[in-house]
């Protein structure tokens, strides 16, 4: 049995499921979430808590059994609590601007590069080299740092780039490092 598949997920007050089928909805103080479950596996509502089974211990449902439990506790993770990934700017006048919804960076491209945030995602600058990606949604909020980071990756002789907070970056020595 999968460890993580077999843990019921609670159900904390505040947060409506409705089970409707295959399709998984989640309403919290935050937002409203959807997850349609695949074919083998099973939901079912037992007090406050939501258990994942599995009818068989084909490797097909076994793989697909702790999938299951951790998107639709991630689900209700976002619409309580909500998702946030903080990046910073290194580099001399690598900068970010909040323009709108949007934001503009300055990172040594001959033009400014706006990103305009997808729907369910917002974007905070907390100064011109620090700023957060948040939403309900964890998938959507990483893919979107994710292609934040993507415009100038961390560069491993001087460390310039966009990186997430807290980001190890790997440095190597240059030329005169013989």
């Amino acid at each position: 049995m999968s460890r993580i598949g077999k843990l019921p997920v609670p159900v904390p007050a505040g947060v409506d499921i409705t089970l409707s089928g295959a399709l998984v909805t989640v309403k919290g103080p935050k937002g409203s979430l959807e997850h349609t479950v695949p074919a083998p596996i099973n939901v079912a509502q037992e007090d406050a808590q939501l258990v994942v089974s599995r009818p068989d211990d084909e490797r097909t449902s076994r793989a697909l059994h702790g999938l299951t439990r951790t998107l639709i506790a991630n689900m209700i993770i976002g619409v309580t609590q909500g998702y946030e990934k903080k990046l910073e700017i290194v580099g001399t006048g690598y900068r970010v601007v909040a323009k709108g919804s949007g934001l503009e960076f300055a990172l040594g491209f001959s033009h400014p590069v706006v990103i305009e945030p997808p729907a369910g995602v917002t974007f905070a600058v907390e100064s011109a080299t620090k700023f957060s990606v948040s939403g309900i949604d964890k998938q959507q909020v990483g893919e979107v740092a994710a292609n934040i980071r993507k415009i100038r990756k961390p560069e491993p002789y001087k460390g310039k780039g966009v990186r997430y907070a807290g980001e190890n970056v790997r440095r190597k020595v240059g030329k005169a490092g013989k």
